[in-house]
């Protein structure tokens, strides 16, 4: 017989280890000696050890989770318990206990943290829910499009939470997107539309600008141009291809018009520009006519002047207030000349002009005899009475008599 602190061998061969509850059978050995048969089942013992210090190791290290520890646990427990090793079997439950109160405080912190991130994950996804929910109802449809698609990748990324909140969270967020995009959808389905009628309106514009681009009949054809062009910034826009082709039509046809239009003004210009020149001179050989001498025969000169003037032609709108002004200044002259001739020479006028002299005359002779009667009598008052009054009618016989000299009087 052979033993050990921790087992024994007996005659027959079977192995026994000492446990506080007495000696248990591990085996039979019939193939060595005793002492090989204690030795076998210690390294029995010893194997138990490591896989012991490996499971501790790995649940202080490790993710290792605490289903999985459980499961290793009681792998071993039973290993333990079928006592098929001889060494301190009861230092060995000790540990496997202690790492079962490990793994429970573990799986405790767990299911907090878990709790911890569920509760985290359902505000992310409430969050996520309600500004899905404005964004179905928004019109910036790339904005939008583009954030809900970046609010997905988001949901896809967050825990799942239990299945009514998760299920019930997911049918709000993903009806708000069917929503957003039923929306969009008829928004472009409408747009769509605006454009094929932009489109066949901008066809009919095409059409009338293309005709017109060969007229000659400037200004109305330009306005008719205008009110194609705001008729066309009123369709709105067509499909960008369309669109871009209907453009280059339309411009088109307008430069033909333009072009053609602006070559005819600047041979105009020119022509103008050199009637210009003319009427120039005309206007200051007509201006050499002033201060009028010889009226019948400053009017004749301007006759001749405005003859040639009417012969020229058409000269710069710009320029033509001016040049026209200095003519209608050198007319002005002429007729105040003939107008101060006529009252010259007006024989009814000129007999009233010496009516009125003769009677201021003798008015004025009468008070200066009086004047001097009253001087004579001693009457200075009177005489400085009736000599205000001379003065004044003094000055309109002055008045009259200038009048009457401009009658060749």
């Amino acid at each position: 017989m052979s033993s050990d602190p921790w087992g024994r061998v007996d005659e027959t061969g079977t192995v026994y280890v000492r446990t506080a509850e007495g000696e248990q059978v591990v085996g039979s050995w019939q193939a060595g000696t005793p002492e090989e048969a204690l030795a076998y089942f210690e390294r029995k013992y010893e194997g138990l050890v490591v896989e012991i210090g490996l499971l501790e190791r790995r649940v202080k290290t490790t993710d290792l989770s605490a289903k999985d520890a459980q499961t290793a646990i009681d792998h071993l427990r039973q290993q333990v318990d079928e006592h098929h090793a001889v060494g301190d079997l009861a230092a060995l439950r000790v540990r496997l206990d202690a790492l079962v109160a490990t793994v429970d405080k573990r799986r405790e912190e767990r299911k907090v943290q878990r709790a911890k991130q569920s509760d985290e994950a359902r505000k992310s996804k409430e969050a996520l829910v309600a500004e899905a929910e404005e964004l179905a109802q928004s019109e910036q449809w790339r904005a939008a499009g583009e954030r809900l698609r970046a609010l997905v990748d988001t949901w896809k990324g967050l825990p799942r939470l239990d299945r009514k909140s998760d299920d019930e969270l997911w049918h709000r967020f993903s009806h708000a997107r069917s929503a957003f995009s039923k929306r969009r959808k008829a928004h472009f389905a409408s747009l769509d539309a605006q454009r094929e009628e932009a489109r066949r309106t901008k066809e009919r514009l095409v059409a009338e600008a293309e005709a017109l681009s060969g007229s000659t009949d400037w200004g109305p054809t330009a306005a008719a141009y205008r009110d194609l062009m705001a008729q066309w910034k009123a369709a709105g826009r067509a499909q960008r291809e369309a669109e871009d082709d209907l453009w280059n039509r339309f411009r088109g046809a307008q430069d033909v018009f333009f072009a053609a239009r602006s070559g005819v003004f600047a041979e105009r210009d020119a022509e103008q520009g050199e009637n210009l020149k003319l009427k120039e001179e005309l206007a200051a050989e007509a201006e050499k006519l002033v201060p009028v001498t010889d009226l019948k025969a400053a009017r004749a000169a301007f006759r001749a002047i405005n003859e040639r003037w009417e012969a020229i032609g058409h000269v710069p709108r710009d320029a033509r207030p001016k040049v026209e002004g200095r003519m209608q200044a050198v007319e002005r002259a002429l007729q105040e000349s003939e107008e101060n001739e006529w009252r010259r020479t007006n024989p009814e006028a000129r007999a009233r002009a010496a009516g009125l002299t003769g009677q201021l005359q003798a008015a004025v002779d009468k008070l200066r005899g009086q004047i001097d009667a009253a001087r004579a009598s001693g009457n200075n008052a009177r005489a400085d009475k009736l000599s205000r009054e001379l003065e004044g009618r003094q000055a309109l016989l002055d008045q009259a008599l200038k009048g009457l000299e401009e009658f060749g009087g």
